[in-house]
């Protein structure tokens, strides 16, 4: 019998064909729409199997409905905190990531941000399109430098990194927060200081931490009150690392003086309020957005989900202790 694999939305069409191409039978969820808990369960019975995107929350009850059969789980993303991996973990199933494609397209977008939200972008350009704008005006939508300014990059992974490195052209001065030191950072100038110390002196905090029980509402009422009037947050993490809530309310009283969103605490619905403040950039989870980048990942869960199919280590397990007992 053939192997049988479920994609829970629509990728490129080159993963498809990847899998198809060595006799796989794949079956595509045809509804432009997440799937609800119910159908998750019901599509992950009987495969074996499963690439889910990062809005599917794979808990333990969609898991031991996909065993004993599934085998793997190959996540469309380099995040996973929507999988339970302790649980696939200890029902044998392999659990992977796309981790380095989509490093440089989300940096990009960061910087995307914070120009858009720092030079008040999204903000005049309504302006212009209505036809109410009667020319330049020395007052008009002012913003303030990026060049020479202090950015702090929370999380100095690949994709902080990326951003740190960005920067550079900007002539910024970098701060950065992270466990350990990181070598190319501190070639550039860059300096490793705690996150208290960053929030106090950076014009622009850039969140690029997983999220995890330590880093959710790593930025809080009192992480905010410690940022500069002046200072803009951006988040291309993950949403839950800053308490929405809180966020809206020192936006509202210009306690920091604006912020640049690509993901949301409960995505993907906005806090109350955040939707109507001027001085937020709310994009819909962009980060990986590049036709390259997208496709590359659908590459790489068709690799990784055929390698365990097929009997082989995939490149990127999230859980390689699953292997002790394994024979792959």
């Amino acid at each position: 019998m053939g192997h049988n694999v479920y994609i829970t939305r629509q990728i490129p069409e080159a993963g498809i064909r990847f899998l198809r191409d060595r006799g796989v039978d794949v079956e595509v969820n045809p509804h432009d729409r997440s799937l609800s808990t119910d159908e998750l369960r019901g599509v992950a019975a009987g495969r074996d199997g499963l690439c889910a995107m990062l809005s599917d929350p794979i808990d333990a009850g969609i898991l031991e409905a996909a065993a004993p059969r599934c085998r793997v789980i190959a996540n469309y993303a380099v995040g996973f905190n929507n999988i339970d991996v302790s649980a696939a973990t200890a029902r044998g199933i392999v659990v992977t990531n796309t981790p380095g494609v989509l490093t440089e397209a989300t940096a990009d977008l960061t910087w995307a941000l914070l120009l858009a939200v720092t030079r008040r972008i999204v903000e005049s350009d309504p302006l212009v399109r209505s036809g109410r704008w009667t020319g330049w005006a020395p007052l008009q939508y002012l913003g303030r430098d990026v060049y020479g300014a202090t950015l702090a990059v929370v999380g100095a992974g690949r994709i902080g990194t990326a951003v740190a490195r960005r920067s550079v052209g900007f002539r910024m001065r970098v701060l950065y927060v992270a466990r350990r030191d990181n070598p190319e950072l501190d070639a550039m100038g860059a300096q490793r200081v705690e996150l208290d110390e960053a929030l106090r002196e950076a014009d622009f905090v850039s969140l690029h931490v997983p999220l995890t029980p330590e880093t959710h509402h790593l930025v809080g009422p009192q992480e905010l009150a410690m940022m500069k009037p002046t200072a803009y947050l951006i988040n291309t993490a993950r949403g839950p690392v800053i308490d929405e809530a809180a966020l809206v309310e020192k936006l509202r009283a210009g306690h920091i003086a604006g912020a640049a969103l690509d993901v949301y605490e409960e995505e993907p619905a906005l806090a109350v309020g955040l939707a109507e403040l001027p001085n937020v950039v709310c994009v819909p989870h962009l980060g990986s957005a590049t036709h390259a980048t997208r496709t590359r990942m659908a590459e790489m869960v068709a690799e990784n989900l055929w390698a365990v199919l097929d009997g082989r280590r995939p490149a990127n397990p999230v859980n390689p202790e699953v292997f002790k007992h394994s024979r792959l």
